[in-house]
């Protein structure tokens, strides 16, 4: 009697199909997960606006426009957004070291207060409106003090010491044409920091010591010519006392001497002997 042997090869394997219980599960499986795609869907198109905040909208690559109402929004899924504050804000910058008209090195920092006003402008035609500012108000403010002496400016030129109001209002119109560019308004620029540079902090301190006596003794001199001439004027007037040139100019000197005198006049008395 022979035996038959049936050899089955390695790589066979039994296939059972799917059950009744597995096409339940799917069937109920397939709406929960379509619900479930659409939900995000749906979530992935509201957007939130706070109070002067905004989103810029791209679908594709192409600009749509910018949702600044405040709220929440519906848009299409497939956009993309950026985020843009339009709040104030400021811009403090470092104390620059810079030579002022007539060379003299100087510090000085200002700052800046702007906002945003285009979103469109500030996104797409500058790579950083935030650093764009930052450059562009430092750029402005050395052009600025270049331009002016620190201070004892001539006769009708603009000192940055003594003239702050208009050399606030020279940068807040160099930086409002720079930064129109970027979609950036300018509100107002103050200068903050203005000092000599410490080289010749002392030297200039000497000098502007020096300056001040000298209007200050100016000013004395230009009073106490004018109460000598009061002093004859009514002398003469009055006829208290008939005075030949040599006891005027006896008279101009003494009182000279103690209208300009730094230290308390002592007065002497002359009695002539009989």
């Amino acid at each position: 009697m022979v035996e038959t042997v049936t050899v089955r090869s390695s790589k066979e394997r039994d296939y059972e199909g799917v059950t009744l219980p597995g096409i339940l599960m799917l069937l109920i499986g397939l709406p929960l997960i379509f619900v479930f795609g659409l939900g995000l869907v749906v979530l992935r198109g509201l957007v939130l606006i706070e109070p002067n905040q905004s989103r810029v909208v791209l679908l594709f690559g192409h600009y749509k426009g910018t949702l600044r109402r405040t709220g929440f929004h519906w848009i299409n899924p497939l956009t993309g957004r950026k985020d843009v504050s339009l709040r104030v804000r400021n811009f403090d910058s470092a104390k620059l070291k810079v030579n002022d008209l007539r060379g003299n090195p100087i510090e000085i920092g200002a700052v800046v207060v702007w906002r945003v006003k285009d979103t469109a402008q500030a996104c797409f035609d500058v790579e950083n409106y935030e650093s764009y500012v930052a450059v562009q108000a430092e750029s402005a403010i050395r052009t600025t003090a270049a331009k002016h002496p620190y201070d004892t400016a001539a006769h009708g030129q603009v000192s940055l010491r003594g003239d702050s109001a208009e050399v606030n209002a020279e940068l807040l119109a160099q930086l409002g044409e720079r930064l129109a560019h970027a979609g950036v308004e300018v509100l107002e620029v103050r200068i903050s920091h203005l000092a000599y540079a410490p080289e010749i902090a002392g030297v200039m301190l000497r000098r502007q010591q020096a300056e001040a006596i000298l209007d200050a003794r100016q000013r004395i001199v230009e009073g106490a010519v004018g109460m000598v001439k009061m002093a004859l004027t009514q002398l003469s007037e009055d006829q208290i006392v008939e005075l030949d040139a040599q006891r005027k100019a006896s008279l101009v000197s003494n009182l000279l001497v103690v209208l300009c005198s730094e230290t308390e006049a002592h007065p002497v008395v002359h009695a002539d002997a009989q």
